[in-house]
């Protein structure tokens, strides 16, 4: 007959930080410090309740240091293992250090601890993994952006300066003014058209460059977003499905073992 030993302190504490009424109430407490950081640009706010502010505030900022401090109990040196928590715990250490002075910059950076219900939402999370797997992907795509509009800059540095120096006075100038031109921003009468007026065929310059730029690689990268996601859903749905037979293996293996025991019982 085995005996079974009960779980240590660190096993059950791990497995207390991850009920999923703990990581909602992790939530709940983030949404909240965000509403209070929200209040606290508020003058108005600040002159009628201003104490009670800073107190909640710093009551969210306890909560989340117990928290950062329970999992390196329960985890120890493999809590630095994974990047989430590495995230959690640089956040949650730029909330303390003292912003006085030259640092008292920090006390904006305090609205980066909202950040944190990326790490505390598993569906937040597959999109952040989706987006930082397609980096390497999308390296090659601003690359060749980089090319494009280096060209174009040259381009309509060489052909609009003359006229319209403030827009194509210079290659930084003219990289600028392209990028307005890219994101659709005022591009049509702020801009192209006064070109126009001066230089009739630029149009033959500025609408190939949208038509590259605006609809052809910047649809590739949000492609190879929407593909990386993609993926990493079905590697997390594959992984889920291996743990679930996994699971299954183990309870009829349980199963087996108890009518063995059953079955070797003298009568």
């Amino acid at each position: 007959m085995t005996v079974q030993t009960a779980p240590d302190l660190r096993t059950r504490l791990a497995l207390w930080l991850d009920q999923p009424r703990v990581r909602n109430t992790i939530v709940g407490v983030i949404l909240f410090n965000a509403v209070i950081l929200g209040l606290e640009t508020s003058p108005t706010v600040m002159a009628a309740v201003g104490p009670l502010i800073l107190m909640l505030d710093t009551v969210c900022l306890s909560i989340f240091v117990a928290e950062i401090a329970l999992k390196l109990v329960a985890h120890g040196p493999r809590f630095f293992r994974s990047g989430w928590n590495l995230f959690d715990f640089i956040i949650v250490g730029i909330a303390l250090i003292p912003a006085a002075q030259g640092l008292s910059v920090l006390r904006a950076l305090r609205i980066l601890r909202v950040l944190r219900v990326v790490s505390a939402v598993p569906s937040l999370r597959r999109v952040v993994e989706g987006l930082l797997s397609a980096l390497p992907g999308m390296g090659s795509v601003f690359l060749l952006m980089s090319i494009i509009f280096y060209i174009g800059a040259v381009m309509a540095t060489k052909l609009f300066a003359s006229e319209f120096p403030d827009w194509f006075g210079t290659i930084g100038l003219s990289l600028y003014t392209l990028f307005q031109i890219m994101t659709l921003e005022s591009w049509s009468m702020g801009i192209v058209r006064p070109v126009l007026e001066v230089y009739p065929y630029a149009w033959a310059f500025f609408v190939p460059f949208i038509m590259v730029t605006t609809f052809a690689v910047v649809n590739l990268i949000v492609g190879l977003v929407v593909n990386s996601m993609q993926e990493a859903h079905s590697e997390e749905s594959v992984a889920a499905t291996d743990a679930y037979r996994d699971e299954v293996l183990e309870r009829l293996k349980a199963i087996e073992e108890r009518l063995s025991d059953r079955g070797s019982r003298p009568d």
